[in-house]
């Protein structure tokens, strides 16, 4: 019995070992796989995958963008050790929007030998215009000239007027021809009255030879020239002097340029300038300013420098766009930097670039600046740089855009702060046009905002055409588009309004001219960058519209485009990629 109890007692310890061998190792094993498992889970949850084309997608798992399809790679970490508004941009973002930089230097480092930049208009040669009046009075009959551009020769048949007066006169001189013996002194005063009325020797002695008097008279046309105004209907009753024409003389023309108070003392009359038409960019027109406007325009602070241009060849028409080159002193002050005008951000107010502040990395800081005179292709920098500062030239308005995303100071968020909001990750600009960015109103004249609303309503048009591939459609809509544009009166903008409104209309002009839809998108891709901008400066809106970007169009740079809805369909690529790209800002409501 006791040896029983014994054994059973042996077998129990046996047991209780071999159990605690067996499952105590299996629940290390278990605790430790458990641990394992727990570690990774919360490192998987950690890791955010984006899409390296659009950045604004970020999902906690990896798969596909849902915009191009392209798969998703795990985002960077935000970067450690960086100043509240200092931005992280990895090389591939780097890449893709074909940033550059440059360190800036002096004014005197430049070669573009001290050449000043102005932006003008052709202008018809008042010298040179005429007004064709009626010379007696009567109804207009006839209007043989009825619409302007029409050309008209000296002695051309331009109406036919009903006048008593002169059938009066007729009957007087007829009279007066059968006492011209007896009175000539009365012959003569009747024909010399005929004469002033602008009558011919042949017409005159015609009346006297019939002996007939003609109810309808004849107005021929004084002068030669290009009809400016039609300022007369069949069927009006005229006054003696009163004007039927305006008759311009387009042999030679005016081109006006806006000159800024800063600029003012670089020009003198006689001074030589070269002139440049959007028509024909490859030649260079050479003349001399012949007039300075004594009147500074208090509007836009500017003073109008006018040359007079030959126009034998016609080759400039009345309301061409013309840049001025003059050669100018170099009177700027020595601390003052020249830099690129493709790396200063304008928001009406503010002059702003990105500094890159670290040596080895793309780390990049947002500075305000104040430019000086432009010349060229460069800005004159008065304060807010310093030599040596390294800074974006190329690409610049892509860096603001990931400022934007980062929720740290930019164009036209100035204190900073996250502006995404749910799955939507775009830019909640709202840059109300007339609301204040920086404290002050960038909002353009009313006259202006009206007629740039028929410049978007039509580029509406065009972005669809270009959605739905239609060259056809992309020509007429440019067509009426560039139309609309001729009207917005440019004196009452600024010098960058100004810049803008001459790239939008030689972007036009290139897709008019061209039959390649490719080339026509890559000039759009101009078009947008200027429309964006100067939409930014208008007035309250009747709806919002939505800045949109594509980060693969252009070669792969990126490009905008305005829209009037938040759904994506893209101009750059039509129903190849119809989808592809994002909401960057809205401008309006």
């Amino acid at each position: 019995m006791k040896k029983n109890i014994l054994y059973l007692g042996i077998a129990v310890i046996i047991g209780l070992l071999a159990g605690y061998l067996i499952f105590g190792n299996n629940s290390d094993s278990t605790n430790q796989k458990i641990t394992e498992g727990h570690d990774h889970s919360e490192a998987s949850t950690n890791e955010i995958w984006t899409c390296s084309m659009h950045p604004q997608i970020m999902n906690s798992e990896p798969g596909d963008c849902p915009i191009c399809g392209m798969d998703l790679i795990p985002a960077e970490t935000s970067a450690e050790g960086l100043a509240a508004n200092e931005i992280k941009m990895t090389e591939n973002a780097m890449a893709l929007a074909n940033i550059q930089t440059s360190i800036v230097g002096s004014f005197a480092a430049s070669d573009d030998d001290g050449m000043i930049s102005l932006s003008g208009k052709i202008a018809e040669n008042e010298e040179n215009n005429a007004v064709q009046a009626s010379y007696f009075e009567g109804r207009l009959e006839r209007l043989n000239v009825s619409y302007e551009g029409q050309k008209v020769n000296k002695g051309q048949l331009l109406a036919t007027i009903y006048s008593p007066n002169l059938v009066a006169a007729q009957q007087e001189l007829i009279t007066a021809a059968s006492l011209k013996e007896s009175q000539p002194a009365l012959y003569n005063a009747v024909r010399n009255k005929l004469k002033l009325w602008k009558l011919s020797e042949s017409q005159i002695n015609n009346i006297e030879s019939s002996g007939k008097v003609g109810e309808k008279f004849p107005i021929y046309a004084t002068v030669s020239g290009t009809v400016a105004i039609v300022m007369a209907s069949e069927g009006d009753y005229l006054k003696q002097g009163q004007p039927i024409l305006k008759v311009s003389n387009l042999n030679s023309v005016w081109a006006e340029f806006d000159a800024y108070e800063n600029q003012i003392s670089q020009f003198k009359k006689g001074q030589k300038i070269k002139v440049i038409t959007n028509a024909y960019p490859n030649k260079e027109f050479e003349a001399v300013i012949s007039f300075i406007n004594p009147v500074l325009d208090n509007n836009t602070r500017t003073v109008k420098v006018r040359t007079t241009l030959s126009n034998k060849e016609n080759l400039f028409k009345p309301g061409m766009f013309v840049t001025g080159k003059i050669k100018g002193a170099r009177q700027y002050l020595e601390e003052s930097l020249n830099v690129p005008a493709t790396a200063v951000l304008w928001t009406g107010e503010r002059s702003l670039v990105y500094i890159k502040t670290s040596t080895n990395d793309a780390i990049f800081e947002m500075r305000e600046v104040t430019i000086g005179v432009r010349n060229g292709d460069s800005f004159t920098i008065i304060a807010g740089l310093k030599n040596g500062d390294e800074i974006v030239t190329k690409g610049a308005f892509s860096v603001d855009a990931a400022a934007q995303l980062q929720g740290k100071k930019s164009m036209m968020n100035k204190s900073g702060g996250k502006t995404m909001t749910g799955h939507e990750g775009h830019l909640g600009m709202q840059m109300k046009g007339g609301e204040k960015l920086n404290g002050t109103t960038t909002e353009l004249s009313k006259p202006v905002q009206e007629k740039f609303l028929l410049v978007l309503n039509s580029y509406l048009q065009l972005k669809d055409a270009f959605v739905k591939s239609d060259i056809e459609k992309v020509k007429n809509t440019t067509s009426i588009m560039l139309k609309h544009l001729e009207k917005i009166i440019t004196s009452s903008l600024s010098d960058a309004q100004k810049e803008q409104i001459f790239n939008i209309d030689e972007a036009l002009n290139a897709i008019l001219k061209d039959n390649d839809l490719e080339n026509q998108r890559t000039n759009f891709v101009v078009l947008n960058e200027n429309i964006v901008q100067f939409t930014m400066n208008m007035g309250a809106l009747n709806q919002p519209f939505y800045i949109q970007k594509c980060p693969m169009a252009n070669r792969n740079k990126g490009a905008l485009w305005l829209s009037e809805s938040k759904e994506i369909e893209n101009p750059y690529y039509g129903e190849a990629m119809l989808t592809c790209g994002s909401v960057i800002g809205t401008v309006g409501k």
